[in-house]
């Protein structure tokens, strides 16, 4: 049976938490930065777990991550 392959793209913006969760980095704050407010750019640095409903695809596309 052949090996399965990672999705790269994907590999490169997920990672495992200890219980198994997937975390990611939230999206919307690479430019047009001068009209959101400083909370609001603030809170997109901090990571977050991806959703339940997006988990199982992702899971399926990082099957050794």
């Amino acid at each position: 049976m052949p090996k399965m392959k990672t999705s790269r793209a994907a590999a490169k913006r997920f990672t495992k938490t200890g219980t198994g969760k997937l975390k990611r980095m939230k999206a919307y704050k690479s430019h047009i930065l001068t009209k959101k407010s400083q909370k609001r750019k603030r809170n997109l640095r901090k990571p977050t777990i991806t959703d339940q409903t997006n988990a199982k695809v992702m899971k399926r596309i990082l099957p050794y991550l």
